[in-house]
């Protein structure tokens, strides 16, 4: 993105540096995937950091936005063979508390309270396309590919499954679980994992920036429970007790101090109190 880095805080150490976390003056956190030389593959230290800052962020008061990102020439090639390969020599208990660590870290980008955005290129295979699936907007360039490659190796993608049968259906993913071929970015927005493809990458530059500017003039506070009404009517059946909660939600939200302000902003015709360009 075309910002300057004085406008950023880094989070990071060169202990941690798989993965890169800042935090704009706005509010908006970016971690990227830094493993260059592995394409970014990720293997338990880097699902560790990747919660550690998840955790950090989430306890922040002005994270107004996530960004997920990679450098090099690739988002991400999934888990690190070598990290399997170890794994493999292992009981079944501790394979158990491996994929453990790496399902709580879906589970907590999935649940993260500030809206979320995947920025991909080159490839996404395998556990990448869990964390692009848990995010709430995902953008790629027209070069991008991805693979849910593990039953080529004799393994299933078990941990991301859910997150992929959400995002795809289950007939979709049937197909691109059971035959492990690559698909293209044009296949990826058709099937649902990616929202918006760019011919080339500083295209998507642009669009992220357009994203990131329409989500800080909405409330922070919408933002979180808009994203929690999602998890809650997914697959639920609209129903009295649905229907209660939801009234009450509203209730709640326009009595609330991000609801009051952002009625007296509009009938005032000026700009709510949390609407803010980004840096």
């Amino acid at each position: 993105m075309n910002q300057s880095t004085s406008s950023y805080t880094n989070l990071h150490t060169e202990l941690d540096a798989d993965v890169l976390c800042s935090v704009s003056g706005s509010g908006v956190a970016t971690l990227t995937l830094n493993r260059i030389h592995k394409h970014n593959a990720f293997d338990a230290s880097v699902v560790k950091t990747l919660s550690h800052y998840l955790a950090l962020l989430k306890e922040r008061t002005d994270i107004r936005i996530l960004v997920l990102n990679g450098k090099g020439r690739h988002f991400s090639a999934g888990a690190d063979l070598n990290w399997m390969k170890s794994m493999a020599d292992k009981s079944v208990q501790e394979n158990h508390k491996d994929a453990s660590q790496l399902a709580n870290l879906l589970a907590e980008l999935d649940s993260f309270p500030a809206p979320t955005i995947a920025q991909v290129h080159g490839s996404a295979y395998g556990g990448a396309l869990g964390l692009i699936c848990c995010c709430d907007i995902a953008i790629a360039s027209a070069e991008s590919h991805f693979c849910l490659s593990e039953v080529r190796l004799g393994l299933i993608p078990a941990t991301i499954g859910p997150y992929i049968c959400r995002a795809i259906g289950q007939r979709q993913a049937r197909r691109y679980m059971l035959t492990a071929e690559r698909f293209n970015a044009a296949t990826a927005r058709k099937l649902g994992i990616i929202h918006e493809v760019r011919s080339l990458y500083e295209e998507t530059d642009r669009l992220l920036s357009h994203l990131i500017e329409q989500l800080l003039h909405n409330s922070p506070e919408a933002l979180t429970q808009a994203k929690a009404l999602c998890q809650l009517c997914h697959n639920r059946e609209i129903d009295e007790e649905l229907r209660e909660t939801t009234s009450g939600l509203i209730a709640d939200i326009r009595v609330s101090p991000n609801g009051q302000e952002g009625l007296k902003a509009f009938f005032a015709k000026r700009p709510p109190a949390w609407s803010t360009r980004h840096e």
